[in-house]
């Protein structure tokens, strides 16, 4: 029965959001139980965490390489919000040259961070129970991206913070956002004043860059079972499909 039930189970994943939710598991087993599935649990639960290790790795090389965050029009770092006034000030005196060294600074910081990010991933698979893979299957939309933000957030902006700081100190660019924001914080007429930590800032939207790449690799393995590449993966997904 429980080999039964998680076939039924993965099946369910191939079926749109909306219908799923729709559904009532109970009312959809007929009344005599088929005598095998094809598979066992563990085979269902290590296909879910191919699946998933195949998304994440690919939402990992979206991201780390050159231009995987300046070239992006989704991804493309600017200075933070609160260094906007400065940034039109320097502008407006003649240095936007800086200002844009900064900018490719803080996105090649943050193309260099995120290839920290699958081994990480990659812990949070290994871990992962047979209830995890069922409960992702049985979840909405975007289970797996809360699993993996669960497990793995911390962590990613702990292996994160070193990488983006060396990039930013190689090309001065802490330094110097931190010169021009000290700078501003100083003038009398500044009262809403600048976080100078440029760091955390790209830390943060590296992160949020990354989760949000994990959502669309989620969204596909939800939505185009036929793109499974291993056996294991035709054998649950896609019933043998090749």
């Amino acid at each position: 029965m429980k080999t039964y039930f998680s076939a039924m189970l993965f099946g369910l994943a191939l079926i749109p959001g909306r219908s799923f939710s729709q559904l009532k598991i109970p009312n959809i087993f007929p009344k005599k139980l088929a005598t095998s599935s094809g598979f066992t649990e563990n085979e269902a639960g290590q296909a879910i965490k191919e699946a998933l290790s195949q998304g994440v790795t690919n939402a990992v090389l979206n991201l780390n390489k050159t231009d995987g965050f300046f070239g992006s029009e989704f991804y493309k770092l600017l200075l933070p919000p609160d260094a906007k006034k400065v940034e039109n000030t320097l502008r407006n005196m003649g240095m936007g040259a800086q200002c844009d060294k900064a900018i490719l600074a803080i996105n090649r910081g943050a193309e260099d961070a995120v290839g920290y990010a699958k081994p990480i991933f990659v812990d949070a698979i290994k871990e992962m129970t047979l209830t995890d893979a069922l409960n992702i299957v049985r979840g909405p939309n975007n289970a797996a991206t809360n699993y993996f933000r669960e497990k793995t957030k911390e962590k990613l902006i702990a292996a994160f913070t070193p990488s983006v700081k060396s990039s930013l100190d190689k090309t001065n660019a802490t330094k110097y956002y931190s010169d021009i924001v000290t700078t501003y914080n100083r003038i009398p007429t500044t009262f809403n004043k600048v976080n100078p930590d440029l760091t955390s800032y790209v830390v943060g939207k590296a992160v949020d860059a990354l989760f949000d790449q994990v959502a669309k690799e989620e969204a596909n393995i939800r939505a185009n079972p036929v793109a499974r590449t291993t056996d294991i993966l035709k054998k649950v997904f896609g019933g043998g499909v090749k």
